[in-house]
C-alpha cells in the first residue's frame, strides 16, 4: 500500500487529493504547521495520520522533524501548500514577499531536501502543484509569481538530479480553481467571486493521481491545466 506525504490537504486542492488517496486505501501523511492544526485535518480526513511543521518557517522543519517520528517509507511527496498576496512592485512590504517566497518555494524546497532519503529507498515521485503563475507573470503578482516561477526552476533541478536514483518529478500548472486562495485573491483584486467560472479542486487532483499512477518507466514532466470555458 503506497504512502503518501501531502502539503496543503486542510483545504482546496490538497484536501481533495488526500481524501481520494484515502478512499483508495492509500497511506496518507499530511504536514499541518502545528498541533491544533493537525488535529483538525486528521479529524477532517480520516485514516490520515500527520507530520507536523511549518513551511513558514523552512529552518525549523529539520529541528520539527527530529522530535517526532517519521513515515518509514514515503511513495509520493504532494507539494499543493502555498499563500497568495497580490501587489505591485512598488507596494508590496518585504513581509509578504519574504512570506511567500518561504512558503511556496523554500518550504517545499526544505521539505524535499529532508524527505529525499526515503523517496530515493521507494524510487518515489515528488510532484509539485504550481500554478499558472510559475509560467506567466502579470502585474500585481510579482511576488507569488517570483515564488512559483522559482518553484518550478525547483522541480526542473530536482528532476535532473535525481534522475539517477530513480525520483520522478512533476510539475502541474492548474489554471484559475474554485478554492478558497481563488476566493481570497478575488477579494484581493476587488472583483465578484463567482466558482462556476473555475476549474474544480476534483478536477486538479484528478491530474496529480494521473501523474502519481503512470508505470514507473514514464512521468509527466510538466502539465498545465485550464479551465475549459
Amino acid at each position: 500500500m503506497p504512502t503518501h506525504l501531502v502539503t496543503g490537504a486542510g483545504s482546496g486542492i490538497g484536501a481533495v487529493v488526500a481524501r481520494r488517496l484515502l478512499e483508495r486505501g492509500d497511506e496518507v501523511v499530511v504536514l499541518a504547521r502545528d498541533a491544533g492544526r493537525a488535529r483538525e485535518m486528521t479529524a477532517a480526513l480520516p485514516g490520515a495520520s500527520a507530520l507536523v511543521g511549518d513551511l513558514a518557517q523552512p529552518g525549523r522543519l529539520s529541528w520539527a522533524f527530529s522530535k517526532q517520528p517519521l513515515p518509514e517509507r514515503i511513495d509520493s511527496l504532494i507539494h499543493v501548500a502555498g499563500v497568495v498576496d497580490l501587489g505591485s512592485v512598488a507596494d508590496l512590504p518585504p513581509s509578504l514577499w519574504e512570506q511567500q517566497l518561504a512558503v511556496n518555494l523554500v518550504g517545499p524546497a526544505e521539505l524535499t531536501r529532508l524527505l529525499l532519503p526515503v523517496l530515493r529507498v521507494s524510487r518515489g515521485r515528488v510532484i509539485f502543484v504550481n500554478s499558472g503563475a510559475g509560467l506567466h507573470a502579470h502585474a500585481g503578482w510579482a511576488a507569488y509569481a517570483a515564488s512559483k516561477h522559482g518553484l518550478r526552476a525547483l522541480a526542473d533541478a530536482l528532476r535532473a538530479e535525481e534522475s539517477e536514483h530513480g525520483v520522478l518529478v512533476t510539475s502541474i500548472y492548474p489554471g484559475r480553481t474554485a478554492t478558497p486562495m481563488q476566493e481570497k485573491v478575488h477579494q484581493q483584486e476587488g472583483r465578484e467571486y463567482d466558482a462556476e467560472r473555475f476549474i474544480t479542486p476534483e478536477s486538479v487532483a484528478t491530474t496529480v493521481l494521473t501523474a502519481l499512477d503512470l508505470p514507473s518507466d514514464a512521468a509527466l514532466t510538466d502539465l498545465t491545466v485550464r479551465p475549459a470555458r
